[in-house]
């Protein structure tokens, strides 16, 4: 292989520009619904709506936002469990102009306040599953269900929205849909603030790489704080198919999804590799012959489960997919062949608008073969992160490109083009790690930790592939003072469930390299459990 790759190859490797569309995700759903408004566009247990009903119910909470002078540029924070009233209040928030930023109730009081600040919302959406704000907090909380409730003065009274011929003001389209939040190195929760042109580019490149169309069904089951979830919530409207929307709880529960299949003949779905290994295992899973469509992303597939996937439901075709939250959810697909080999599947080569490129440690081109740090670039690139400039100037860059600069996302991963110009990951150039398909910053549960007045220092790593496992180097006393629940504790009053480590364990010193960096290589196993002392 040559030493050096010309650059007409490498740029080559991008796929050609098409114009990307401008018009708003949401009102392109009500000029679908205006087409098809008797067909069903949701299904949740026995319950259906129709496109009307769907539309009618969100431009009903809209108008009740509008008239809390909810509108462009506003942010909401949303709290439900999965189920229709989620699905409304998403296009509710958008029918009115505003973004929505996902909260999960289970999080710490302090790391949700931490989100609602930074977003600068005005409003919390919940039903009964308000999350658990510190007292005092300013947001004012509207219910999604019952009797609006009469304590805001300063609302008018709603007027109705037609959304049969709603057009988006040009404030909205240039504006933000959407604040995804994920961890973040510096010890608080980044939120990616996503544009309307980059969720329509998105989505218009899956309307047409997956040729959807009324007669598909999709399944939504992804956590809404979770980027994938915008597509699966969106996506089949667009298409006017139709949407199965999965209890709360049931992308946990393997033999629940295949019911969830074949019962409403679901068409596309997506999946983390890790739930995937046990959905393929699942008697039943063979029969679910209605699926065409396999996404996989959040973690790296395995060949041997592609193929697994693939002998199992000859039918569908499965795509892997990569893609960071900061350039609006997936901006690269492989299509899996029958019979993968290696020791890696591909994440393929670059989707509609996007441009890849890899980069060495002096920020030139990379030949082919050459790992690098991926950079992404085109229309699906988010604005940045919410209140945070000094991070969104660290992340979103400009690389010189064929005598131009170009805005680009640095997405801190480690990955080689192929000849045939596909895309390899091969790992993170970061303490960035993936836990179930969600991004984890070891840097986050670093500095959390050190901000306990018993801890002096701390590093973080994960153990075995799946284990999160915290050391703690004690501020002062020994070994029979260090207080591993007390630490845990502390961890789990700050970070959501999935990123408290299983483990902390004390060292007396970080151990370096010989350049004198932090070596989480040598780090010591967890020492086993010590049976409690007697009388205690």
């Amino acid at each position: 292989m040559s030493a050096r790759t010309d650059l007409p190859t490498l740029l080559g490797f991008n796929p050609d520009p098409t114009p990307a569309p401008r018009t708003p995700v949401h009102e392109a759903i009500c000029r679908q619904a205006a087409r098809t408004p008797d067909a069903t566009a949701l299904r949740y247990g026995d319950d259906a709506l129709t496109y009307r009903q769907l539309l009618d119910d969100a431009a009903a909470l809209a108008s009740r936002l509008t008239a809390r002078g909810i509108g462009p540029g506003a942010v909401v924070g949303l709290s439900a469990r999965r189920g229709p009233a989620l699905v409304t209040a998403v296009l509710g928030v958008l029918l009115s102009g505003a973004a929505y930023v996902p909260l999960d109730p289970r999080h710490p009081p302090v790391r949700l306040r931490a989100m609602l600040d930074s977003t600068r919302a005005a409003l919390l959406l919940t039903d009964d599953t308000a999350p658990p704000l510190p007292d005092g907090h300013p947001v004012p909380v509207l219910p999604l269900t019952g009797a609006p409730p009469d304590d805001d003065p300063s609302a008018g009274a709603p007027v109705p929205l037609d959304w049969r011929h709603h057009r988006a003001e040009p404030a909205v389209v240039d504006g933000l849909c959407c604040v995804i939040f994920t961890s973040g190195s510096t010890g608080e929760p980044k939120g990616v603030e996503l544009p309307h042109a980059a969720l329509a580019n998105r989505l218009a490149g899956m309307l047409a790489r997956h040729r959807l169309g009324p007669s598909d069904v999709l399944l939504q089951k992804t956590p809404y704080t979770f980027d994938v979830s915008i597509w699966e919530l969106l996506l089949a409207f667009l298409a006017g198919g139709t949407l199965a929307v999965a209890p709360p709880d049931a992308h946990r529960d393997p033999q629940a999804l295949v019911e969830l299949i074949r019962r409403h003949g679901v068409t596309m779905v997506h999946f983390v590799p890790s739930m995937l290994a046990l959905f393929v295992t699942e008697p039943g899973a063979g029969l679910c012959t209605t699926l065409r469509t396999v996404l996989c992303g959040g973690e790296a597939l395995p060949p041997a489960l592609a193929n697994t996937l693939t002998a199992a439901l000859p039918q569908a075709a499965v795509h892997n997919m990569y893609g960071p939250a900061e350039a609006t959810i997936d901006v690269t697909g492989w299509h899996c062949r029958p019979h993968e080999d290696g020791d890696l599947v591909p994440i393929g080569r670059p989707l509609s608008n996007v441009r890849a490129y890899v980069v060495d440690e002096s920020g030139g081109l990379a030949p082919v073969g050459v790992p690098g740090e991926l950079l992404l670039a085109g229309p699906s690139l988010a604005r940045g992160y919410a209140g945070r400039p000094d991070l969104t100037a660290e992340r979103f860059v400009e690389l010189p490109v064929a005598g131009r600069a170009e805005r680009v996302y640095r997405t801190g991963d480690l990955a080689r083009w192929s000849p045939d110009g596909h895309l390899d990951y091969l790992g993170r150039i970061d303490t960035q790690v993936k836990i179930r398909g969600q991004r984890v910053e070891l840097g986050e549960i670093e500095a959390t930790l050190r901000r306990h007045p018993r801890v002096r220092d701390a590093i973080a790593a994960l153990r075995d592939g799946r284990t999160l496992v915290a050391y703690a180097v004690p501020a002062a006393g020994g070994p029979d003072e260090f207080d591993e629940a007390l630490l845990r504790g502390h961890l789990a009053d700050h970070l959501p469930e999935h990123m408290v480590p299983a483990r902390v364990v004390p060292l007396t010193a970080i151990p370096t390299t010989a350049h004198g960096k932090a070596d989480r290589t040598a780090l010591p196993p967890p020492p086993r459990r010590r049976p409690p002392r007697p009388g205690r």
